[in-house]
Order: C-alpha cells, then sequence, then structure tokens
C-alpha cells in the first residue's frame, strides 16, 4: 500500500494555510500600513489617530450591541426547543467581526462592520454557510471513501455447523 496519495492530499492542506497565514500576517498588515498612511496624507496625521479611536469605540460598541441581540436571539431560540442554527453562526460572526473592528486599520475595519451589521451580516452567514457545507462534504466523502457509511462489505455464506 502506498502512502503517495495521503502524503499528497496532506501537502495541499498545508500550503492552503499557507497562504491563508502569508495573507493574515504579511499582506494584511502591509495593506493597513499602506492605508493609514494615505489617510494620513490626505487628512493628517493626528486626524487619522483619532479616527481609528473613534473607529475602535464605535466597533466596541457596535459589538457589544449587537452581541446582545444575538444572545437574545440563542436564547429564545433554545428555549423554544429549535435548533439555533443561524443564531449560532451571528454569534460567531459578530466575534470574529469584533476582532477586526478592535485591531488598528481601516480595511479590517470595513470587514468587521459588514459582519457585525444586522443589514450585512445575512450575506456573510450565506458564504458561511456555503463555505462550511462544502467543508462538510468533503470530510465525510473523505471519511466514507467508496464504503458506504457502515464499512467494507464482505461477501460469504453462513454456516451452521450444529445441524
Amino acid at each position: 500500500m502506498s502512502a503517495g496519495p495521503f502524503r499528497a492530499r496532506r501537502l495541499r492542506r498545508r500550503s492552503g494555510w499557507g497562504w491563508l497565514l502569508l495573507a493574515a500576517f504579511v499582506i494584511v498588515p502591509i495593506l493597513e500600513i499602506y492605508v493609514i498612511i494615505r489617510v494620513g496624507q490626505v487628512i493628517g496625521a493626528w486626524w487619522t489617530i483619532l479616527l481609528l479611536i473613534a473607529d475602535s469605540i464605535f466597533g466596541a460598541w457596535l459589538v457589544k450591541r449587537e452581541g446582545r441581540r444575538a444572545w437574545r436571539a440563542l436564547t429564545s431560540t433554545i428555549q423554544s426547543g429549535r435548533m439555533p442554527s443561524t443564531e449560532l453562526a451571528d454569534a460567531a460572526l459578530i466575534l470574529v467581526g469584533g476582532t477586526l473592528m478592535m485591531s488598528p486599520g481601516f480595511v479590517t475595519d470595513v470587514f468587521g462592520i459588514v459582519l457585525i451589521l444586522p443589514f450585512t451580516r445575512p450575506l456573510a452567514r450565506v458564504v458561511l454557510t456555503r463555505y462550511l457545507a462544502r467543508r462538510l462534504l468533503v470530510v465525510r466523502a473523505a471519511g466514507t471513501g467508496s464504503q458506504g457509511s457502515e464499512g467494507p462489505v464482505v461477501r460469504g455464506e453462513v454456516v451452521d455447523d450444529d445441524r
């Protein structure tokens, strides 16, 4: 049995995470610095700093407000006995959006606002749902392989020795 295909799949997964980490830790900060410098050149350094502080305060307020709404919706859904899938997705999006809003920078703030605001969050929820559905289908297909959900089928004949 060759381990080649399994090793190739594992390497592809690692390279996908590598690009994501490169974007998160190198490209996004460089882009943020560039945008902050450009904004500073247009409105001035002190106004830029003030705008970044005001943006973070607004983000904290928005996360608190939307987080409370999401918590109330979650508890209401659980008490009614329904599955809180939409409410859990909203809570996750608000958490990620709040994290982006608290980090200094204008680019991450735009993405944070999209994830937090109640009229843009449904679009982000659709994207999240599609991504998770694709991932679950891939994981389920990889887990079952070609053997089905009950394992391999062994054909044979039952022999009763007591006769």
